[in-house]
């Protein structure tokens, strides 16, 4: 496989990496270590420079105002803009914008009016309403939000854990069972307001982050018309599947870019430390740790682009992206794990931003399919059939 970067890539690249040296690194050291978001007047003024640059709206098809670029160098743009404090949480701060809901792009024409277009123009925020307390790692027999039909309208009842945003977002989509005897055949995916009655957010779920990462919604006689329906009746799984396939690419590669700024940190400070006469990059323990980290992130990163550019040409990747998924962030947290222990007790604390790394690189190896389901999906793809 051919990686070599053509002119373009690398000149995106380049100024890529220069705008979050300039522009995002300093603006960390004025917030919080555990801070998620900045101002809005900053965050304007940031994504006023990426439009600019052509670069807003990442994952926006070409047709929706959304710049004209391939997998690959999403992909690329992924790793640099992920190498800061809040690079795992909110890469950038926002100012590449994303697709958001992409399984918008589908929807009616009334449907991409009424809630993908808002989105777009940041007038409307959203959420993904898919995992259940009753499971997350198998949804497509978890799922016991019920849908029942009633006139022109549907009735859901459930509840909804672990959904990022939907405390502050103004829609989303949830996804209920519609069909009790079709397993995964069975699932509808329907697009709910968050004003709608019988839609509410319990609670807000505290995990290894410090700032607000999740909630858990309660879905009580949530009437839902019949237009709100994204797709057809009982063909929503489809809809999360490709979500959670295509999630994976970039989802690795924010892992993999803070792996490398890791990594560049630990070869920094062993240069610089003395310990009992001598320096650290002298130590073989130490260079055998960034030897192993070297390891770690090529590996990850050769896999996670052989992911991206076979997605590029069309082709079947949900193997390569399913192991890009798990490498990324198992590696991608030895890595860390590695560099704390070089930095020794500066390595612990917020001064540095390895400890928040290591916090959240442990929710990456659950977040979008933790690796033992990712194992079973290569292992399916690879030999075929159905595994329970």
């Amino acid at each position: 496989m051919d990686y070599q970067l053509s002119e373009d890539q690398k000149l995106i690249v380049e100024n890529v990496r220069r705008f979050v040296k300039k522009e995002i690194l300093p603006l960390e050291e004025k917030l919080d270590p555990d801070a998620g978001e900045i101002a809005p007047e900053e965050k304007d003024r940031l994504t006023s420079i990426t439009r600019d640059m052509g670069l807003y709206g990442l994952g926006i098809p070409p047709e929706f105002g959304g710049p004209d670029i391939d997998v690959t160098t999403q992909t690329l743009i992924t790793l640099e803009i992920s190498q800061h404090r809040a690079g795992l949480y909110n890469p950038a701060y926002g100012a590449f914008g994303g697709a958001g809901l992409a399984q918008l792009f589908e929807a009616t024409e009334q449907q991409k009016e009424k809630y993908l277009f808002p989105v777009l123009r940041g007038e409307k925020t959203s959420f993904f309403g898919l995992t259940e307390p009753s499971g997350g790692s198998d949804p497509g027999r978890a799922i016991q939000t019920r849908g029942v039909q009633n006139g022109d309208d549907w009735i859901l009842n459930g509840a909804k854990i672990f959904i990022s945003g939907a405390d502050q977002a103004d829609f989303g989509i949830l996804f209920a069972r519609t069909s009790e005897d079709k397993g995964r055949n069975g699932i509808t995916c329907f697009l709910v307001d968050s004003d709608m009655p019988g839609f509410n957010v319990r609670r807000v779920v505290h995990t290894l982050r410090s700032t607000k990462y999740a909630t858990e919604i309660q879905i009580e006689d949530l009437r839902i018309p019949k237009e709100n329906i994204l797709g057809e009746v009982n063909k929503g799984f489809a809809i999360a599947s490709d979500r959670l396939a295509r999630q994976r690419i970039p989802y690795a590669a924010g892992c993999i870019g803070v792996a490398i700024k890791a990594q560049e940190m630990a070869i920094e400070y062993c240069k610089i430390r003395e310990t009992f006469g001598g320096m650290l990059s002298s130590r073989q323990a130490v260079q055998w740790m960034i030897v192993d980290n070297e390891i770690d992130i090529r590996t990850s990163k050769h896999i996670c682009l052989d992911a991206a550019q076979k997605a590029d040409r069309g082709e079947d990747f949900r193997t390569e992206a399913a192991m890009a998924k798990l490498l990324g962030s198992e590696a991608g947290g030895r890595v860390v794990d590695r560099s704390m222990q070089i930095h020794g007790g500066y390595g612990m604390t917020k001064d540095l931003p390895l400890e928040r790394w290591y916090r959240e690189m442990r929710i990456r190896r659950i977040g979008e399919g933790p690796s033992e389901v990712q194992r079973l999906v290569m292992a399916r793809n690879l030999i075929g059939g159905s595994f329970h």
